[in-house]
């Protein structure tokens, strides 16, 4: 079985201008420009997290000509006036229709997608939702030896801590384990709450951070 591990983590936004604003304000740096994904109809920011790992904000591109089918990481459900938010992240696997099998999770499609001279293989579900209320992971298999988070700026900042909260954790860490997640990730049940939740402490040069 080919290990996983976490990949990047995915902010959703109503624009790239809120989300920008957000990762001003929770994190203290200028995210960098990424690109349009001609198929989903969106366009991303970027920021480098590690030498194999970053985080990504994702809004609809009001500019693109709209998909033929859902968008991914649930932006289509997202309102306008909706706050930006850690929503969804992304597991690197070197053989994606091998984990996908193992998954004990229905993950969605292997789609190919692209954006400017990268290419990867992604799962989409049908409708655009994340799996498990986005508990679960969007797997992915770059078609390119060097990983893009290594053409990023460095702003010296380090995810040290990632959490997923869920009403079922024993449901997330089956999901986990079946696609040999190697990373280390918190799994726990919400506090008085039943919705799911993705936090994840940054480290940066001001201290660490949290989304």
């Amino acid at each position: 079985m080919p290990p996983c591990r976490i990949d990047h983590l995915v902010v959703t936004a109503p624009s790239l201008q809120s989300g920008a604003e957000f990762i001003r304000q929770r994190l203290g740096v200028e995210p960098q420009p990424g690109g349009r994904h001609p198929r989903m109809g969106t366009h991303n920011l970027l920021l480098r997290l590690g030498e194999a790992l970053y985080l990504e904000v994702i809004s609809s591109d009001p500019s693109a000509t709209a998909p033929a089918r859902a968008r991914w990481f649930g932006l289509d459900h997202l309102h306008p006036d909706a706050e930006p938010a850690l929503q969804a992240w992304v597991a690197r696997t070197p053989d994606i229709r091998t984990s996908v099998v193992a998954a004990t999770e229905e993950l969605g499609d292997i789609e190919p997608m692209s954006r400017g001279e990268l290419r990867w293989l992604i799962t989409i579900p049908n409708d655009g939702v994340v799996p498990l209320q986005g508990s679960g992971p969007a797997l992915i298999e770059w078609e390119s030896a060097v990983h893009p988070a290594a053409g990023l700026r460095d702003f010296g900042l380090a995810l040290v801590e990632f959490t997923i909260t869920h009403p079922d954790p024993d449901r997330v860490s089956r999901l986990l384990s079946s696609i040999d997640m190697e990373d280390q990730i918190a799994v726990s049940a919400p506090a008085g709450r039943t919705a799911s939740a993705l936090s994840a402490r940054i480290n940066t040069p001001q201290g660490p951070r949290r989304l």
